[in-house]
């Protein structure tokens, strides 16, 4: 689970943090679970919702990343631009998208909830959830370019 904190915290101290807050309210809440589903999938979404709640995504409305989606941003990159990073590196890359965007990419493409789901948990609406996640891969493309840049 401490995985799953690190996807949505800046840095370790965080994801500890979210960590523990998780397990106290698994423990404050064990008598919730009803046996329906897997225990590993209930504790985590509560691991997720504590994270979320910790990086509520009012708080990133005010940021200012300085990126606007074009056209020409949307084409997906060849597997080869990517085959070279290693799971850190690409882990990496995603812990170094703006706050918002984390939080959208790793509950959409990571932990798998749809954008009507993602809007709920957040207070958000569906479009938003959609944008944010467009232009967070978009975002993922341009560093992942400019990594296959350098390497050249």
């Amino acid at each position: 689970m401490l995985g799953v904190c690190h996807r949505y915290a800046r840095n370790s101290a965080d994801a500890e943090d979210i960590l523990q807050d998780a397990f106290i309210k698994v423990f404050d809440k064990i008598h919730q679970f009803k046996f329906e589903g897997s225990f590993e999938g209930w504790i985590r979404r509560i691991v997720v919702n504590t994270a979320l709640k910790k990086y509520s995504l009012r708080r990133y409305e005010k940021e200012v990343v300085g990126y606007e989606v074009k056209d020409k941003d949307e084409n997906m990159l060849e597997p080869s631009a990517y085959s070279h990073l290693t799971e850190k590196e690409l882990l990496d890359l995603i812990n170094s998208l703006p706050d918002g965007y984390r939080v959208i990419f790793n509950l959409y493409v990571i932990e798998g909830f749809q954008h009507d789901e993602i809007a709920e948990m957040l207070g958000i609406q569906p479009g938003t959830s959609r944008s944010q996640l467009v232009k967070a891969r978009n975002m993922l493309q341009r560093q992942i370019l400019q990594l296959q840049k350098v390497a050249v």
